[in-house]
């Protein structure tokens, strides 16, 4: 069969990428950029790139609906009218005996917008609660509840073009390198071509964006709202402000003038720990640019006061008129390929569907009436957002709940006390909608769902900038998998049939087009109006941005650019609110603060991303970054393990000295989870506090001790295999029962495990060995002495080696056990006598290579060699390869070549 070729949308990160799927025989064989969606143009990072290996196997993959027929038995394939049926009898029984709140609904920013329509709709509409949350909740609440506050509805009012045309770029808690990297080219691009551009960068860490600024605002955590604020003193001070904007357009001014007159640079420096003469810097240049333009993401949102620091962020644009115009505005950058979709429809606890309002009755009536219920159904009262539906689960007063396409177990914070784990092992009823059979959060699940996958189904998703994309299907997806809308509407029609005989008919859609219509229908007369956009459109025209009305050829790119807003009186409106510091406080004995954030090759919780041995590189192991003086104080060194404890919880890592991250600091990365790491990652730390005004978790920010663990007893096993997700999923279960362990993929095709223990475990390592089925054999060297917990078998492939184990505590084992995994990942030829591969190291341990750019594999030390000869990254680029096919390691060339020239 001929390849065939399928027009769709990426389903990462929210920028939105079109993307060209290659097909062939009902099998993904490759992914390109599609060159002609405005959001990329054909570019891809190299998570995207990536997308046909993530795909390429069934292994691991959810293939049909299981379940319990008893709450601690174990789960038995059935087939789906039983799985659905039973799942309806429940949710009815529990919604007669308990009432609709006893029931809730946990979705995902990865749905697609009919897919999120469908799951409001039975939620709200049929099950008569306003319990539906989504892991949204945790990335973007505090962006939406912000632009609502400031402007009366949720929405950018800017678009990727003024990427092109900012003056000044504010980057405020994003490393957009890392979490939008196509977007970050095109800054890149439009900053060559505009000399004078000026970027600021906030952040408490030195990232590859912060190192490419003009100027790096290297705060305290957590004191972004004192910035900002000291910012807007300053640009009264000075007169930078557009007292005929502000006349005109917006309210709430004065209030706002009198609260920052005492934020003085000087006193926003004190409480920032950066100078005065940078935050006056940073207001000079904001607001003498024609166009100055915000990027924030994660840094502002997941905190305790994230509406305050949106808020204080968009006051600066407000008050400079920097909005409306080309090159200017508030920009929040989502997280999640779909986050703004949910948005849409009303996917969360707290909203209507097309951005309407829970109390207002007006509201509820109308989206009452468009779905054929009776007014009386929809509830008054909100929902439970995410943190408080967990621990309403925990408490006993929501009784089921039914998760879909994501992984609270991981995902939220406090795992060790409070949230995820306490709360579903409390669950009358868990079901779990998944395209992966084992995730940290399907172990809990009584009925198990198998959904369909990135390019296996069909509807539309919205990016960053309020363009809605096509998402096609290029295959079917595997075994009994089934697309999320078909799961949903199964279930709204059996739930229906059985609390209201009669309304089962509402979810008979005969395609994802008709779900999409009657959304649109809703939205009609709304600030995201769709009235004029169907998939006949988006066939026609390509990808399209709201608000676009019936009538009109085109959506509008840039909004409020009349100075009208969405609010009662048309104004936007200016808000006073005091900086307030973290909720939880650094302490003697937690003198930390941590701080958690993305890897630049990886996602989420890794069900995907992990299964690409390539997207390891960069990244290869989990890892407690850590400044390197106050490493020294507490005689920590780089790979030593250390253990990292909050009031709540604690995980042990790996340590790095980091010196771009200031003292008193330390950073972990969000993505490990219990299917990669011996503990839930670095979730078991955080803490449950959220913002009173979006209820979104304070993520970002904990108070932590690092102290060394003393675990002197190391295995290392490292194998080639060519099901690699297999693998993984065999050995996760294993994890938890040693004090470190962690997976990870190497090389093209091979599996790393590290463990480590207070006392010898050969019991543990014979059960991975068997769950790897690492036996001894004619090509297999062993060593094994129980008395030192020691053990040792290296296996060959002919001439090369194909398995290894090294256990013990011996560091001359250790640096053995190292050189020979380098020389089983280089893949080379095995020269000399087979036992020498248990001789100690003669010059210590071997140095695994940093893999820079993943598109061509090239490695930290061929590029530091190239350098030593001269040059710079165009060099780099025609030489080696590096940055010429995805371009998300250029900001890391750009910063390795001026670190060299630096220190030559």
């Amino acid at each position: 069969m001929d390849k065939t070729e399928t027009r769709t949308t990426c389903c990462y990160c929210g920028v939105g990428c079109g993307v060209l799927i290659a097909s062939e025989n009902g099998r993904i064989v490759g992914v390109r950029g599609d060159p002609d969606h405005p959001a990329n143009y054909g570019r891809l990072c190299g998570k995207g790139l990536s997308l046909a290996a993530s795909t390429a196997s069934d292994s691991g993959r959810a293939l049909h609906p299981v379940m319990r027929m008893a709450r601690d038995a174990p789960r038995l394939r059935v087939g789906w009218d039983q799985a659905l049926d039973a799942a309806a009898d429940r949710f009815a029984d529990i919604i007669r005996r308990h009432g609709p709140d006893a029931v809730a609904f946990y979705a995902s920013g990865q749905l697609l917008t009919e897919d999120y329509y469908l799951f409001n709709k039975l939620a709200k509409g049929v099950a008569g609660t306003n319990n539906i949350d989504t892991n949204s909740r945790l990335c973007m609440s505090s962006a939406v509840t912000a632009y609502k506050m400031a402007f009366g509805a949720d929405g950018p009012p800017a678009c990727y073009e003024d990427l092109e045309s900012a003056g000044c770029v504010l980057f405020a808690g994003s490393n957009m390198a890392y979490a939008h990297p196509v977007l970050f080219r095109r800054l890149e691009d439009a900053r060559r071509d505009w000399s004078d551009a000026r970027w600021i960068v906030v952040d408490p860490r030195r990232t590859d964006t912060a190192a490419m600024a003009d100027l790096h605002l290297q705060i305290q955590p957590g004191t972004d709202v004192a910035l900002f604020h000291g910012m807007l003193h300053h640009l009264i001070w000075e007169g930078l402000t557009d007292a005929g904007y502000i006349a005109a357009h917006t309210e709430g001014f004065d209030a706002l003038k009198r609260m920052v007159r005492d934020y003085t640079p000087k006193m926003a420096a004190e409480i920032c720990g950066v100078r005065a003469e940078d935050i006056a810097t940073a207001a000079e240049w904001f607001g003498r640019s024609p166009a100055s333009l915000s990027l924030y993401c994660m840094g502002l949102n997941q905190s305790s006061q994230g509406t305050a620091k949106n808020l204080a962020l968009i006051n600066l644009h407000l008050a400079t008129g920097q909005i409306g115009r080309p090159g200017s505005g508030p920009f929040s950058l989502t997280g999640q390929p779909n986050a703004m979709g949910g948005r849409e429809v009303g996917g969360m606890a707290t909203m209507l569907a097309a951005h309407r309002d829970i109390a207002n009755p007006d509201h509820r009536r109308e989206v009452a009436a468009h779905w054929g219920v009776p007014e009386a159904r929809l509830s008054s009262r909100p929902g439970l957002p995410a943190v408080a539906m967990f621990e309403a689960l925990a408490r006993g007063e929501i009784k089921a709940v039914w998760i879909v396409c994501t992984n609270p177990a991981h995902s939220l914070p406090d795992l060790a006390l409070a949230l995820a784990r306490q709360a579903l092992s409390r669950a009358e009823l868990v079901v779990v909608q998944d395209a992966f059979a084992a995730t940290d959060t399907t172990a809990f699940a009584d009925i198990l769902l198998p959904a369909a996958s990135w390019g296996e189904k069909e509807g539309t998703v919205t990016n960053s900038e309020r363009r809605v994309s096509r998402v096609r299907a290029a295959v079917p997806p595997p075994g009994e998998a089934r697309p999320d809308g078909w799961i949903a509407a199964e279930f709204g029609r059996r739930l229906a049939a059985r609390l209201h005989p009669g309304e089962a008919d509402h979810f008979a859609y005969a395609d994802a087009g008709q779900v999409f219509d009657e959304h649109r229908a809703l939205t009609v007369g709304r600030d995201l109006d769709m009235g004029g956009l169907d998939y006949r459109l988006l066939e026609e025209k390509g990808p399209q941005q709201w608000p676009l009305p019936a009538g009109q050829a085109e959506g509008q790119a840039r909004r409020y650019v009349d100075g009208v807003f969405a609010t009662d009186n048309g104004q936007a409106r200016f808000h006073a609110i005091d900086y307030q510091p973290p909720a939880e406080k650094i302490s003697a004995h937690y003198p930390f603060r941590l701080i958690t954030g993305r890897l630049r090759d990886q996602w989420h919780g890794m069900s995907r991303t992990g299964r690409v041995p390539g997207l390891f590189s960069h990244s290869p192991e989990p890892e407690l970054c850590m400044h390197p003086e106050d490493a020294e104080r507490r005689n920590l060194c780089d790979g030593d393990l250390v253990r990292v404890a909050s009031k709540r919880g604690q995980w042990v890592l790996p340590l790095k000295t980091d010196g771009d991250l200031m003292r008193g600091c330390v950073f972990a990365a969000m993505h490990w989870s219990r299917q990669f790491l011996s503990s839930g990652g670095c979730n078991e730390a955080t803490i449950p506090a959220v913002d009173g005004l979006s209820f979104q978790p304070e993520l970002k920010h904990a108070a932590v001790r690092v102290e060394k663990a003393e675990l002197p007893w190391r295995a290392l096993a490292a194998l080639r295999h060519p099901d690699l997700p297999a693998l993984q999923a065999r050995l996760a279960p294993l994890l938890a029962d040693i004090d470190y362990a962690a997976i990870s993929l190497a090389g093209r095709d091979a599996l790393l495990l590290r463990a480590a223990g207070a006392s010898p475990r050969l019991d543990w390592l014979m059960r991975v060995l068997d769950a790897l089925a690492l036996f001894p054999g004619p090509d297999v060297l062993e060593y094994r002495d129980d008395g030192r917990g020691a053990l040792k078998r290296v296996a060959w492939d002919g001439d090369r080696l194909a398995w290894l184990v090294f256990a013990g505590g011996a560091q001359d084992d250790r640096d053995a056990g190292e050189r020979l995994l380098q020389s089983l990942l280089d893949g080379e030829p095995w020269r000399g006598p087979r036992l020498a591969a248990f001789s100690p190291a003669a010059a210590g341990a071997a140095r695994r290579d940093r893999i820079v750019c993943q598109c061509k594999q090239v490695g930290e030390a061929a590029i530091l060699a190239r350098l030593a000869q001269g040059g710079g990254v165009a060099e780099l680029q025609a030489e080696l390869g590096c940055g010429m096919v995805c371009g998300t390691c250029a900001p890391e060339l750009a910063r390795m070549a001026s670190g060299y020239r630096q220190h030559a």
